[in-house]
């Protein structure tokens, strides 16, 4: 280690880049790198989402049809076959609500709840969700369990 092979320690210098808008000796002035005119060449330009350069954008161009119900429900599924996996699991035992679900990721806190019927359930629980199919109802009523709406 001597003069001639000082080097700073990496990371600590950085390149300072472009300085541009500084008047014509720095060959960075006039326009300052931006090209005569046009939106992109202006202060405050920020192109709009979709923005095909003036092209009619993709959103505009492809029709609208049907109809959106804006009052809809969504409801989160969840079938017989996964609580009897919960259960197999030792995740649940004995009662099943929407904080048990939410705390073994079948649904989060804002869904509401469907209990379907696909799969058999085998254990006796007490579910407590927002609807039920009916086959769902009688399987858990079949099991000796017992199913309640919210």
């Amino acid at each position: 280690m001597d003069l001639s092979n000082l080097k700073p320690a990496e990371g600590s210098v950085k390149s300072q880049g472009k300085r541009v808008g500084r008047g014509q000796g720095s060959g960075k002035g006039g326009t300052s790198t931006r090209g005569h005119k046009g939106a992109k060449s202006r202060s405050g330009y920020s192109k709009k989402i979709g923005f095909e350069g003036g092209q009619m954008p993709l959103q505009r161009r492809v029709p609208k049809f049907g109809f959106t119900n804006i009052n809809r429900k969504e409801y989160q599924g969840i079938n017989l076959d996964v609580l009897q996996q919960l259960v197999d699991d030792k995740k649940i035992k004995g009662t099943v609500d929407i904080d048990t679900l939410i705390a073994n990721r079948k649904s989060t806190k804002n869904d509401l709840v469907k209990i379907l019927g696909r799969g058999e359930l085998k254990a006796k629980l007490k579910v407590t969700a927002h609807k039920f199919t009916a086959t769902a109802k009688a399987a858990i009523e079949a099991a000796g369990g017992e199913a309640v709406t919210l």
